[in-house]
């Protein structure tokens, strides 16, 4: 977002609008901020109330930047509570609002008032449906939101809103549990839509890199290895054009971790090597590509220079992405057949787990790195 929307010309006449503010999640001194913010998802893009410094509205994931600029407008509104626009206007900023305080179900029935009460070609709906979606998915209610998404995708028009309303309600149905009737449908109806959506160019190649992504797995999980390749392929050469399109370094690298999972799942992780010694190369001070070097040198069996990639990604690194660093060159160690070095760098990880502030403490993954050094024998 930020190398290729945030920097867009058009958004320039909104810099007096709002304070604007970037922060650093995995940096210490940023924690009890993000605790009190409770970011669990990124990117995220906050409307705060300057009067009370609370959330008046929460976006996670990305936008085009007309969407963005929509987004400032329902922002002002949900911090206003002026009920000012339509009345669809008045129930969506009221929608945000419960949505930012955590209230998830008052959010969901207000998010579906505003599309109740929208006309047509009313220009927030592309917006509420998305969040109407994500509330359901967030209170598990995944038949709702699978049946929501196929009942009001294919009326979009082809753009943004369409692939993520798409991509959403696919999401819902994978994670049903098999035995649900509606499932099978579900899936294949959806599928479709987001087979569709790979082709809409007025859809961010983020977006689009993470629909192949989605692709790739659900393809996989049904045992259609064939077509899962297939995917995957089509997935990083889409990246390739993409990157070779890039109009800076860092709009170029922000393609890199997507190239990282479509050559693994493609079986060909040597395909995205050079462009990662690029981005490290380009990028001194990031540790991300020496960081995704060390887990395309590890599957190729590369061992000694995945230790040296990983080791110059921790020596860069900060913040909870260590402990991942952590667990990637434990595997390279596991992977090289030594478990004993394997067991040092995750007790290692644990301990400077154990530094870090509490709202910035990933503490599934801790325990996942708990339970893997636990399993290998010293």
């Amino acid at each position: 977002m930020r190398a290729t929307v945030l920097n867009d010309p058009a958004l320039a006449k909104h810099a007096g609008r709002f304070a604007w503010l970037s922060i650093n999640t995995e940096q210490s001194r940023n924690a009890e901020f993000v605790e009190h913010l409770a970011v669990a998802a990124y990117p995220t893009f906050l409307v705060l109330d300057g009067a009370t410094g609370n959330v008046a509205l929460r976006w996670a994931g990305s936008l085009t930047a007309p969407e963005f600029e929509r987004l400032l407008d329902d922002g002002e509104r949900a911090v206003t509570a002026s009920g000012g626009g339509t009345p669809a206007d008045a129930a969506l900023a009221r929608a945000d609002r419960l949505g930012a305080l955590g209230k998830t179900a008052e959010a969901a029935a207000a998010y579906t008032e505003a599309l109740r009460l929208a006309p047509a070609a009313w220009g927030g709906r592309g917006r509420a449906l998305a969040s109407l979606l994500a509330a359901l998915q967030k209170s598990g209610d995944l038949e709702q939101c699978a049946a929501l998404a196929r009942r009001e995708t294919p009326a979009l028009e082809r753009g943004p809103a369409f692939a993520g309303a798409a991509a959403a309600g696919l999401g819902c149905a994978v994670d049903a549990p098999e035995s649900a009737a509606w499932r099978v449908a579900a899936i294949q109806e959806l599928e479709a839509l987001v087979v569709e959506s790979l082709a809409l160019d007025n859809v961010l190649a983020d977006d689009r890199s993470s629909a192949y992504g989605m692709l790739v797995d659900l393809r996989d999980g049904r045992g259609d290895q064939a077509g899962a390749k297939e995917m995957a392929g089509r997935w990083l050469t889409f990246l390739e054009k993409q990157a070779a399109a890039a109009k800076s370094v860092e709009a170029r690298a922000a393609f890199d971790s997507h190239r990282v999972g479509a050559a693994l799942a493609l079986g060909d992780p040597a395909r995205a090597v050079p462009a990662l010694l690029a981005s490290e190369r380009d990028l001194p001070d990031d540790y991300n590509p020496p960081a995704r070097l060390a887990i395309l040198y590890r599957e190729l069996g590369r061992f000694d220079e995945a230790l040296a990639a990983s080791r110059r990604a921790l020596d860069k690194a900060y913040g909870a992405r260590k402990l991942r660093i952590f667990d990637t060159r434990a595997d390279i160690y596991t992977k090289k057949g030594d478990p004993a070095a394997a067991r040092r760098t995750l007790e290692e990880a644990l301990a400077y787990a154990d530094s870090l502030p509490t709202s910035q403490r990933p503490e599934a993954f801790i325990a996942q790195l708990r339970k893997k050094a636990a399993a290998i024998g010293s």
